[in-house]
């Protein structure tokens, strides 16, 4: 009784709603009173939806930049968040701890379509301070960032980083805050430094939870920040080389064909391959460390 609450809602908000992938193997035609006519009525067509991201010359293209985008951000993420979260945790003063705390979750906050125009403030080719100001102190002549597929896996990276790291170092904080404080006070008693105490309590002490993170990011892997992608390049099509992801295919797609079928398609795909990653990586964390393991 005291679960069924919480059952009929996951019930209701998780699995009634993966009725809807069926719309992934339909055309879904308009053309009934009601959408569970629409959708039951419509013609069945198979794997055709799925055509749009296999046999498009950019398939290989937007996988891989999904997959190495995704990975590097999950990887710089870990690194960063818990960078953050253990220099905050060495500070004493907590009153100051809080302050650079702040400070970094700020960028949290800002959406993407604040981040794009600071973006476009910095890397503007007529107005913009980099190449109004930085370049030519350096002597170097102003690049048209918008139309060089090149500089934008730094570009992209650094932004994502500089708005989820603080966000991400949060939960890395807290679960520092559930060590044991014994174990350090043991250590000082030994005398351990500061990198000592970091090294053989802190980091051991934070690895479950870094694997389980992580393999919950793998879940995810295939899906990416559409904000990020579309708002921070402005959708750019000189770009798309080093840019164009699953996510914004999917949404140039939609938008010029107004297909439903695709988009379902593309987020049923994304969703399989997220649901294998996560039990492959889970089995693998399994025979190496059983105790990490989600199940």
């Amino acid at each position: 009784m005291l679960m069924l609450p919480a059952i009929v809602v996951l019930l209701i908000n998780n699995y009634i709603p993966m009725l809807g992938a069926v719309i992934a193997f339909k055309n879904i035609k308009y053309s009934y009173p009601g959408f569970i006519r629409n959708l039951l009525e419509s013609p069945w067509v198979g794997f055709r939806n799925f055509e749009f991201l296999f046999k498009s010359g950019s398939s290989w293209l937007i996988t891989r930049n999904t997959l190495l985008y995704n990975f590097t951000f999950m990887v710089i993420g870990t690194i960063l968040a818990v960078f953050f979260a253990i220099m905050i945790n060495e500070v004493t003063n907590k009153r100051v701890a809080k302050v650079y705390q702040n400070i970094i979750f700020l960028p949290y906050f800002i959406s993407y379509v604040g981040i794009a125009s600071c973006v476009y403030a910095f890397l503007s080719y007529d107005s913009g301070l980099v190449n109004r100001t930085i370049l030519p102190m350096l002597g170097l002549e102003p690049v048209d960032w918008y139309s060089q597929p090149k500089y934008w896996p730094l570009i992209l990276n650094v932004v994502c980083q500089w708005k989820w790291a603080g966000y991400n170092s949060v939960m890395y904080l807290a679960a520092i805050s559930g060590i044991d404080q014994t174990y350090y006070e043991a250590a000082i008693i030994d005398g351990a430094s500061h990198w000592q105490r970091i090294r053989y309590i802190t980091l051991p002490m934070l690895k479950p939870f870094i694997i389980i993170i992580n393999l919950l990011a793998l879940g995810r892997i295939f899906y990416s920040d559409f904000g990020l992608f579309f708002q921070t390049t402005m959708n750019s099509g000189m770009l798309y080389p080093s840019t164009i992801v699953i996510d914004t295919y999917v949404y140039n797609a939609m938008a010029t064909t107004g297909d439903f079928g695709m988009s379902a398609a593309a987020g049923l795909y994304q969703a399989l391959i997220g649901f294998v990653l996560v039990l492959s990586a889970n089995s693998l964390v399994r025979k190496i460390s059983p105790d990490n393991a989600i199940f």
